[in-house]
């Protein structure tokens, strides 16, 4: 259910961002939300598994089309400067409150009604949203055109690499499957293909993807960041999930209001950033949020089976998440600085690749800690056990304890994977520092009082022409 939905909604990513700014964005927006509804109204009525899947690949194929768009829309409409930042800000806090309240509402709609108004729910919504775009304006069309061959390498390389990675990883029995002949054969193809895909680029008169995006070293450090950025939000969300609903018992209700505090102050923690960061620049801000987010995951790496929410999980939430937080928008203003206006829908879908890649990348490495830790941990538990009163299980009484094992070695995978997330947001605070430069002409990013000019193509910088 979740890689037919990734694997559609990553491999179109590149295409659907080019879309808007060839067809006029706008318009992609509304075809995009127009699709989703339609394949959540029909996934909705499924009746078998194919049809089911079949519909979650066509959402993908519709978010594809809002993700990338619906940033580049705000990159085109608000000029550089506090009304942009201010626009990110609400951005990032809207992306995380309804975060929360797709977790709540989920959990609400699956516990007392059906799963199925799980799909319904989007359809109203979808519909209403795409109403409203008509406050705003149309892009403006661009010459053009989609090359067969390079819009089938870039989107097969892209989803085969979601599905090689998303295939990968270890287990909950501890069996690592980054040998498996489909993972390996997934992951030589789309490098195959991906290599391909910048050849053609390169020789291209209109690339779907212009390798001028990648011109300045912030911009694609930037890019690089929003990976490592996924790769540890889908990793720790997932497993935080798991250790709330197997060890500590919540519910998938309760869960889903676990999250709140998270939701909460990523929203508090973009708005406060998003009036910061004229006066303190990108840079800071980006160092802060990375150290934050180390600190937070490594307090995470303390847990054990024994904790509580209060007491050992929601101080942790609610730092890292700050940390999250004051990143998400100076990353998405680096991102997007002096980005032509006729490349902000690529600029804008490289950012939500990286978050779907770098979500595929989470589960597949902190999957494999995690499992492997939690695996070996119990076989020594049994082990230990075996020889004293016979392996836990074998008579009734002896099932408590058998539980209890289980959710210390679950509580022990946990840990040390939360423990490799902080190392790789270690990455990120040292990429940051040695990578993202700004310009003092560049007052949304580089924290200056220079002034304020519009995005056009005379005002970029010679190096970006």
């Amino acid at each position: 259910m979740v890689n037919a939905y990734a694997l559609s909604f990553g491999g179109l990513m590149l295409l659907g961002g080019r879309a808007g700014d060839l067809l006029g964005r706008r318009r992609v927006l509304v075809a995009g939300l127009l699709l989703f509804s339609a394949a959540s109204l029909a996934g909705g009525f499924a009746t078998s598994q194919a049809w089911l899947l079949s519909t979650r690949a066509v959402q993908g194929a519709g978010g594809a089309m809002i993700a990338p768009t619906a940033l580049a829309l705000i990159t085109t409409t608000f000029a550089e400067g506090p009304a942009r930042n201010r626009a990110m800000g609400v951005y990032a806090a809207m992306s995380g409150g309804g975060a929360a309240i797709g977790l709540v509402l989920g959990g609400l709609l699956t516990t007392y009604v059906s799963w199925r108004w799980v799909l319904f729910v989007n359809v109203p919504i979808g519909i209403g949203i795409a109403a409203a775009t008509s406050v705003l304006p149309e892009s403006a069309r661009r010459l053009g055109r989609f090359d067969l061959s390079e819009a089938i390498a870039g989107t097969a390389g892209v989803a085969l690499l979601v599905y090689g990675l998303s295939s990968a990883g270890t287990d909950q029995r501890g069996i690592s499957h980054w040998a498996d002949t489909k993972v390996l054969a997934s992951l030589a193809a789309s490098a195959v293909l991906l290599v391909s895909f910048v050849v053609i680029e390169r020789r291209s008169r209109n690339p779907l993807m212009p390798l001028r995006i990648f011109s300045d070293r912030s911009r694609s450090a930037a890019f690089v960041i929003m990976l490592i950025v996924a790769t540890v939000l889908f990793g720790v969300l997932f497993f935080l999930t798991i250790f709330m609903q197997v060890v500590l018992g919540f519910s998938a209700l309760r869960s889903g209001l676990a999250f709140l505090p998270f939701a909460g102050t990523v929203a508090v923690a973009s708005g406060i950033v998003s009036n910061l960061i004229a006066r303190t620049g990108a840079r800071p801000l980006l160092l802060a949020g990375a150290a934050c987010t180390t600190i937070g995951l490594f307090w995470f790496s303390r847990i054990s089976a024994h904790v509580t929410y209060v007491g050992g999980l929601l101080g942790p939430i609610v730092l890292t998440a700050a940390g999250i937080g004051t990143v998400f928008v100076p990353l998405s203003l680096v991102a997007l600085n002096r980005v032509r206006d006729e490349d902000s829908g690529l600029a804008s879908s490289l950012l939500n690749a990286g978050q779907q890649i770098g979500g595929a990348i989470g589960l597949a490495v902190l999957g494999t800690v995690t499992w492997t830790v939690a695996a070996n941990t119990l076989r020594g538990q049994v082990g230990s056990s075996r020889g004293r009163s016979g392996p836990p299980g074998s008579r009734p009484e002896a099932w408590p304890v058998a539980c209890l094992l289980y959710h210390d070695a679950l509580a022990a995978g946990i840990s040390r994977g939360f423990l490799v997330a902080a190392g790789f947001t270690l990455v990120m605070l040292a990429i940051t520092a040695l990578a993202i430069r700004t310009r003092r002409d560049d007052p949304a990013v580089a924290g200056t009082s220079a002034p304020q000019r519009p995005v056009s193509g005379a005002a970029l910088a010679p190096s970006d022409r």
